[in-house]
């Protein structure tokens, strides 16, 4: 019997097969802990890491969903500084549910074309 765990990584593995990131679309992978999100824009063809980011930048008590949303708005603005507008998401093996969906809503809000 394999564990959540197992299973998310066999996801992981048959999405990454399938979506890859360009220096015109770079790729958006999420990391989700129980704490916090962490988000990086990665150009695959070059192995260079973009734009980064992680929850927890601000003090505000808010919820981890709220927290993901407000993550994404800023990480759409620092794609907008470095010039990027279209990316890929790559949601790394999660269900696209939660966390994971707020956080590409807000990279929506912010401007980004996924």
């Amino acid at each position: 019997m394999k564990t959540p765990r197992q299973k998310r990584l066999i996801r992981k593995i048959r999405v990454r097969s399938k979506v890859s990131g360009t220096k015109l679309c770079p790729r958006v992978s999420v990391f989700r802990s129980s704490r916090h999100l962490y988000a990086q824009i990665i150009d695959d063809y070059n192995h260079k890491t973009l734009v980064s980011i992680k929850t927890g930048l601000s003090k505000e008590k808010t919820t981890k969903t709220n927290r993901a949303k407000e993550t994404g708005l800023s990480l759409a603005q620092k794609a907008q500084k470095a010039k990027i507008s279209k990316v890929v998401f790559d949601r790394n093996g999660y269900r696209y549910h939660g966390r994971v969906k707020a956080f590409a809503e807000g990279l929506r809000e912010g401007g980004l074309k996924l």
